[in-house]
């Protein structure tokens, strides 16, 4: 059973769905049509996020918050988790969504923008473009989402359109003071030695006294401040590493496993395989196709 709120919603209206996959990391796409005559559809707080991408007519669309504002071709909405809203539906209709967890999109904030995940959300934005995104959506929707190979590449465009979400589609989280959790020096200072020792073995009770903490104290700020514990961390990074240097030189396996600080081949490959889906050599071969 699909888990998305949005998935169940549009499952409930007229709307055909023409293709979905899972794409691994508890991502989810799909492509939808309607053509109905005039139909209300409404989201209440679905808990995760969606992005919506136009690939096709909603000329007469509209947001009901949003009067005389209407859709089009290549338009971009996107409904986080928190939000709520009525659409009124008129015409032919067909479009991408992209279903993703907020801590997809959150997690990586602290590495391209330098802030805490419980900082920031997804702001609540209907009918905008934006060239980059448009583009991946586009890919996206035209890609193959069958097989192992074809899951893994819709996953790494689906994880750079997040990226790029993030970078422009970000807002400050509604909630009270934000307490707890590391310094802002602290946190990158961490963040920084880690991505700089990625080959070394890194230790909590090196990380502590780099923080000039206990491990106990060091383990619960580290989590709050980084949304995962650190082991957590130090390996999502160690593997995005790898997947970066896959796919972007062409150095022998065991170069790549020891600059990502895996104790040999073996290892580094069942770790990856685990985390991405694919062996590394395969990998490298999808993604440089």
């Amino acid at each position: 059973m699909i888990s998305h709120a949005v998935f169940r919603t549009m499952s409930e209206t007229d709307a055909v769905l023409e293709r979905f996959a899972w794409l691994g990391d508890e991502l989810a796409v799909a492509i939808w049509r309607r053509d109905t005559e005039v139909a209300e559809t409404s989201y209440n707080k679905p808990g995760h996020h969606t992005l919506s991408y136009y690939m096709g007519g909603g000329y007469r669309t509209e947001r009901d918050e949003l009067p005389g504002l209407y859709g089009a071709p290549e338009r971009l909405c996107t409904l986080p988790d928190w939000h709520e809203s009525s659409w009124t539906v008129r015409g032919p209709l067909r479009f991408l969504h992209v279903y993703f967890l907020p801590e997809h999109f959150t997690r990586r904030a602290v590495v391209e923008l330098d802030r805490e995940p419980r900082e920031l959300t997804l702001a609540d934005r209907t009918y905008f473009e934006h060239e980059r995104i448009g583009r991946l959506c586009a890919e996206l929707a035209n890609m193959s989402w069958e097989g192992a190979d074809g899951q893994l590449r819709a996953n790494e465009t689906a994880h750079e359109t997040l990226s790029h979400l993030l970078l422009s589609q970000s807002m400050p989280q509604h909630q009270q003071r934000v307490r707890g959790g590391l310094a802002p020096v602290v946190r990158r200072r961490l963040a920084d030695y880690i991505e700089a020792n990625l080959a070394q073995n890194i230790s909590l009770g090196m990380l502590a006294q780099l923080a000039c903490m206990s491990e106990y104290h060091l383990a619960r700020m580290f989590r709050i401040s980084f949304g995962m514990p650190p082991s957590a961390w130090i390996a999502a990074r160690r593997v995005e590493h790898a997947r970066r240097l896959l796919k972007t030189t062409d150095q022998p396996l065991q170069r790549i496993a020891d600059a990502c600080g895996y104790a040999d081949l073996s290892h580094f490959s069942h770790r990856f395989r685990d985390a991405v889906g694919a062996p590394p050599s395969r990998y490298r071969g999808i993604v440089a196709a």
